[in-house]
């Protein structure tokens, strides 16, 4: 743990004690980390579930880690626990990373996605600006839904101007799909709660960031179906990719895998969000962009790069034919619906905290696909080579 730590304006950093909602997640556990082995700072962590965190947590043959006495495991479910009130007050900072944030849940699971992100969020809110708590609330890149492009001709020159397509967290329109497109029920939810947060600051005086991520990827991102969390579902696109090839499976391109997207490195998105919890005065009252513009591809570039990295890590030829196309309809069911091109704007972010992304998109994808073929590959094997039951 580096001693003597100050902020970006040169003022010495204080330990202080963050209530973590979500702790046990892919980004919680990414930062619990960084918080355990290079701050001086006390986590409460809160979450159903502790798998990702259990290194953490644990102690081993040769005594407690370092920080044995800087973590706190609290297993609850924030929906209506009595018990969340009393942990945002022994804090300084909530952070609130609890949500269900995967896109085949969004059609299939409405009601639970409205809950989870909206519902089941206001009484974090709430104790934060009743008890003067600080906040920092994870939202999505999702929120802004459409961009103007889509809207217009296809073979329109406008589709190529950045005005059309790059997304400013304090002046681009929130434009979403009709009612019946259920997949923007988790987007409607983060925008909901993005606006009652900001209504308590303005009314209030609550003292929030919010953070919309761009794709972040790494190890522990998600779930490999039926090895490494539920054996039904569907994980986000770049797990789903990690399964397909884990199973040499050809990857389903949904729709032709046009849509564009970037992503982020997981590491260097927990360097931004550090920043945040360390320097208050210039992070409160801010939104936020985390992503990497530098790494945008399509969906379809995506597949075939995974492909290449993928063969290159486990030593396996690629298939004859390494995707295959598929239809929205037919992979996600009806009501589905997406965004055709999802660039962040970094000029707040770069202004106020000094934040740029440094790895590349085969770095990562190299780092993280390193990783899942190391901790699934042989799972995934005995799993294949079960014989099934008649």
């Amino acid at each position: 743990m580096a001693t003597g730590r100050v902020d970006l304006d040169g003022n010495p950093i204080k330990p202080i004690t963050i209530c973590m909602i979500g702790a046990g997640g892919f980004i919680g556990s990414h930062l619990c980390e960084k918080l355990m082995t290079e701050t001086p700072h006390k986590v409460l962590a809160v979450d159903v579930y502790s798998d990702k965190i259990k290194h953490l947590l644990e102690t081993s043959g040769s005594g407690s880690p370092p920080w044995a006495d800087r973590i706190q495991f609290h297993r609850l479910n924030i929906r209506n626990d009595p018990r969340l009130e009393g942990l945002i007050k022994m804090a300084d900072l909530t952070i609130n990373l609890a949500a269900i944030c995967t896109p085949a849940d969004y059609n299939t699971r409405p009601l639970d996605t409205i809950y989870s992100n909206f519902i089941d969020a206001l009484p974090v809110v709430k104790y934060c600006s009743e008890n003067s708590k600080r906040l920092i609330h994870f939202s999505t890149c999702e929120v802004y839904g459409k961009t103007i492009g889509c809207f217009l001709p296809k073979d329109s020159p406008l589709r190529q101007d950045p005005d059309y397509f790059v997304l400013k967290e304090d002046a681009s329109p929130c434009i979403f799909g009709p009612i019946e497109k259920q997949r923007w029920s988790y987007a409607c939810a983060k925008q909901l709660i993005e606006r009652l947060i900001y209504a308590e600051s303005a009314e209030n005086g609550l003292e929030f960031t919010i953070v919309r991520p761009f794709n972040w990827i790494g190890p522990r991102m998600d779930f490999i179906p039926g090895i490494d969390g539920p054996s039904e579902g569907v994980p986000r696109v770049l797990a789903c990719f990690s399964n397909n090839l884990l199973r040499r499976e050809p990857l389903k391109l949904v729709d032709g895998g046009q849509s564009q997207r970037t992503f982020v490195y997981i590491k260097d998105a927990i360097e931004a969000v550090l920043l945040m919890i360390e320097n208050p005065d210039r992070a409160n009252g801010h939104i936020f962009n985390v992503g990497n513009p530098n790494n945008e591809v399509t969906v379809r570039q995506l597949a075939e790069m995974m492909t290449q990295v993928y063969s290159k890590v486990s030593a396996e030829p690629p298939l004859d034919t390494p995707t295959i196309d598929i239809s929205s309809k037919e992979f996600y069911g009806e009501g589905y619906d997406d965004s055709d091109k999802r660039i962040p704007d970094m000029t707040i972010i770069n202004r106020q905290l000094g934040w740029n992304p440094k790895t590349s998109l085969w770095d990562l994808l190299e780092s993280t696909l390193t990783y899942q073929h190391r901790t699934y590959a042989e799972a995934v094997k005995k799993a294949i080579s079960k014989p099934v039951a008649s």
